[in-house]
């Protein structure tokens, strides 16, 4: 059992006027197995969350503490931070020319055991999580995401995440482009993770459409850098029907 827990945390990024403050305290604990979902209008700072705690450097942490298992892991490098057990699917993930999905894929999963995988089973291993994913065999050999189309792109990321298996995804809007048949695959990907490890999951999302099919445990909304609210799936729904405009009302009257 792991247990990510986030105290306080204060984060800002650097603008043209100066430091500008994005998170303003948030308090949140993750544990082994259960999937939490962040929730939010555009610009409340659940994207600036996850990249935080993967350890971008764009964001400056002006207060608080993330702690993985009582480790300091603000304290550790990006790949240090991967090593212990974190995972970030990006919103927008980047291309890698000139290196291939295959050793990409093998190179990680050597740095993250500290030896290399056995090459006929990890070959195996690869093709049928590939086949799961409805990705063309053919993306093995390709540059990472080069010319990939968004829903590829995707795929890719839960392609890392079924493969690497983490203690802890943070899965950035996920679902932000995909149409629906895309959606459905990648959230099976999600799924399979949760049922076949004891991964925890921060699902990030502006929209509730993919927790129809990723069902979360526990649900927080986000709102000008605060958590607003918590619950269970039925704020999901309550959020589906209402919308974040008493949120914004709130926070606009505070």
């Amino acid at each position: 059992m792991s247990t990510l827990e986030i105290r306080d945390l204060h984060v800002s990024v650097e603008t043209k006027e100066g430091a500008k403050p994005i998170l303003r305290g948030v308090d949140l604990t993750i544990k082994s197995g259960e999937t939490h979902a962040i929730m939010g209008p555009n610009g409340s700072g659940k994207s600036t969350l996850a990249y935080s705690i993967a350890g971008h450097p764009k964001y400056e942490i002006t207060g608080g503490s993330v702690t993985l298992d009582g480790e300091d892991v603000l304290e550790m490098s990006v790949d240090e931070r991967a090593v212990a057990g974190l995972f970030l699917a990006m919103q927008y993930p980047v291309e890698v020319p000139g290196v291939s999905v295959t050793n990409f894929l093998r190179t990680a999963k050597t740095a993250l055991d500290g030896q290399a995988p056995p090459l006929r089973t990890w070959t195996k291993d690869v093709r049928e999580a590939m086949e799961r994913l409805r990705m063309d065999p053919s993306f093995a050999s390709r540059s990472v995401n080069e010319g990939f189309s968004g829903g590829e792109k995707k795929r890719h990321e839960i392609l890392q995440l079924e493969l690497l298996q983490p203690k802890f995804a943070i899965l950035d809007e996920t679902d932000s482009g995909l149409d629906v048949d895309a959606l459905r695959v990648v959230s099976e990907g999600v799924n399979r993770v949760r049922e076949t490890t004891d991964a925890g999951v921060m699902l990030i999302t502006h929209y509730t459409r993919i927790l129809r099919y990723i069902k979360p445990d526990f649900v927080h909304v986000f709102v000008d850098g605060k958590i607003a609210e918590e619950g269970g799936p039925e704020l999901a729904e309550r959020l589906e029907e209402e919308g974040y405009d008493r949120y914004l009302t709130a926070a606009q009257a505070g």
